[in-house]
């Protein structure tokens, strides 16, 4: 099959990749990059647990064919912590509850931070709107739409 060798920035970092010519992210991030926090969900754009930031937009890294990807940003789960430092969606996550079984939790995250980038206040309703794409089987939402909520209040207090 057709390889193709690129410059991927991924989490900051350039990397250079040789791929099949058809993979998608998910497989170029999973499988070439060691980067297991974006998730096999239902590999049919359905379930939000692939979900990444391409230029700061959530994908979902499932239906993103790797090669539409040069040039761009591609931001992971595994980029959201500074060091040892949990990123506030994060430790908002693990302190309320809104990750159970952890499978969507990385969709969720990256989706989150996408929405809370643009808006710093959302309300219940958008962040609703927002995460209605990432299905977790674990909780009632509840938890993760308080976890959100929690964030945003934690990054607009360390604003200067």
């Amino acid at each position: 099959m057709n390889r193709v060798r690129m410059k991927l920035r991924v989490n900051g970092e350039e990397h250079e990749v040789l791929f099949h010519s058809y993979k998608t992210l998910l497989e170029v991030l999973r499988e070439d990059l060691g980067l297991t926090g974006t998730k096999h969900g239902c590999e049919l754009g359905e379930c939000g647990a692939c979900a990444v930031l391409v230029d700061g937009e959530p994908q979902l890294s499932c239906l993103v064919i790797a090669l539409e990807c040069e040039g761009r940003s591609i931001e992971t789960v595994e980029g959201l912590a500074n060091g040892k430092e949990l990123h506030p969606l994060q430790a908002a996550f693990a302190d309320l509850g809104g990750s159970q079984c952890g499978y969507c939790t990385s969709g969720m995250l990256m989706t989150a931070k996408a929405l809370l980038d643009r808006e710093p206040a959302p309300s219940r309703e958008r962040i609703k709107e927002a995460l209605s794409g990432n299905l977790c089987r674990c909780t009632g939402y509840q938890q993760i739409w308080e976890s959100v909520e929690e964030a945003a209040r934690v990054l607009r207090e360390a604003k200067p």
